[in-house]
């Protein structure tokens, strides 16, 4: 069971006859997070259900990317969800969802690799790897060889660097953000940025060794 399908029908359920039925005229894809997450710490589940349905994609990317491993990935998603859900009545809009949210997830995975001190990175299934319908088979396969060659060069960040880069690119936080979420001064993140976009950028200009494809 997943952790909105945990939400909607289990010990959570009761909550939605406490406040969803006031706010569900009112709710609209243009609400904010913060404003979402306040009204499921009154009740209101389906503000949860907008919540995890806006943010479960880059999310997931993020910790499959950081973490290299499909299972450790769907491990501390799940994890990450949890949190989020038993926070709810200590939550204070104090930074942005988002911050908050990649802030747990960042803590969460660090958390992981402390607990399983054998982790290691394997290669993972892409989650953007189906090809667009639209496309024509050769922009599919320009499009597939380039994320396969993005994954390999991820690999050679040092975690921290690969981190902040996500939090960047999939995340979409800015570097006052990035700092807050993993607990560091704003020009440590930065700095973390910068390289790790350098060395990004020196990786993919280097020819492509013979098995990439077989990434």
């Amino acid at each position: 069971m997943d952790v909105l399908t945990a939400v909607l029908v289990g010990d959570d359920a009761r909550l939605s006859h406490q406040g969803s039925v006031a706010y569900a005229a009112r709710m609209s894809i243009h609400t904010e997070d913060s404003a979402l997450m306040l009204r499921y710490k009154d009740g209101d589940v389906a503000a949860f259900e907008i919540l995890y349905r806006r943010h479960n994609d880059s999310l997931y990317r993020y910790l499959l990317r950081l973490s290299q491993n499909r299972d450790t990935a769907e491990d501390v998603f799940q994890e990450v969800w949890s949190k989020i859900i038993k926070s709810r009545e200590n939550y204070r809009p104090t930074a942005k969802f988002s911050t908050f949210l990649f802030r747990v997830a960042h803590n969460c995975f660090i958390d992981h690799i402390r607990r399983n001190k054998r982790h290691t990175h394997s290669t993972a299934i892409d989650p953007d790897s189906r090809p667009n319908p639209g496309d024509d088979p050769e922009l599919a396969t320009e499009k597939d060889f380039a994320r396969r060659r993005m994954t390999i060069a991820l690999r050679t960040l040092p975690e921290e660097q690969r981190d902040v880069f996500l939090l960047y690119e999939e995340a979409g936080l800015g570097i006052d953000d990035i700092a807050t979420a993993t607990g560091v001064n704003r020009e440590t993140a930065k700095s973390r940025l910068r390289y790790a976009v350098n060395k990004l950028k020196v990786a993919l200009a280097e020819p492509a060794n013979s098995d990439e494809g077989n990434a």
